[in-house]
């Protein structure tokens, strides 16, 4: 047995540990290395077809792999700061919305979340201005009919970023680590409102007992 068909070997176990890998950072790991090995392999034995689709997916991998770590940073970061969807901005779609246009509807069913990032927004129901630079429509994902609870209305020209609830969820069961982040984000948010929710109810109990006296 000669060094070829020693790499050729060892590049299909590679190939068959990516079988057995659960999440996607192991994986692209072993990827790369399988893809290194049939490389090697694929040159000594001239075997071009196998070395041009190795090289291909070398640099594939290599890519996802820093997405995917970058990611799990940037959502560690984000998980101990302020909401913001800066670490989901590689995975959304840009769309532009004019002033009178309706994003979603109370009642219907939520598919997506979103990101302000330039223009005016209003919460219908609450009466509630959102500036630049918030997150909205992220519960949705989680009630259990999946239907919105506000009507969310432009009321300024700008630009929002969308990302739909089944790249979330496809991110969410490719990184484990993603998934435990994005929940703490979640879990933030409800917090935040329950506080504004017992400020409102202590504003107008106090506004009760001025009008009582």
């Amino acid at each position: 047995m000669n060094f070829a068909d020693v790499a050729g070997y060892v590049a299909a176990v590679l190939v068959f540990m990516t079988f057995y890998m659960k999440t996607m950072i192991p994986l692209r790991v072993v990827g790369i290395c399988s893809n290194c090995v049939f490389i090697l392999y694929a040159f000594m034995g001239s075997l071009y077809p196998v070395l041009v689709l190795h090289i291909i997916l070398l640099p594939l991998n290599s890519v996802r792999l820093r997405q995917m770590l970058r990611l799990t940073k940037q959502v560690r970061a984000a998980s101990q700061a302020d909401l913001s969807m800066d670490w989901l901005k590689p995975f959304t779609t840009t769309r532009q919305v004019k002033a009178g246009e309706v994003l979603f509807e109370k009642g219907a069913r939520a598919e997506a979340m979103f990101f302000t990032v330039s223009g005016g927004y209003r919460l219908a129901e609450l009466g509630i201005q959102l500036p630049p630079g918030q997150v909205v429509g992220e519960m949705g994902l989680l009630a259990p009919d999946q239907t919105r609870t506000q009507t969310l209305e432009c009321t300024a020209d700008g630009e929002v970023l969308q990302i739909t609830y089944e790249q979330v969820k496809q991110l969410y069961f490719q990184n484990p680590q993603f998934g435990f982040y994005f929940l703490q984000l979640i879990t933030k948010r409800l917090f935040e409102n329950i506080g504004k929710l017992e400020r409102q109810l202590a504003s107008y109990k106090a506004a009760d007992n001025r009008f009582s006296a």
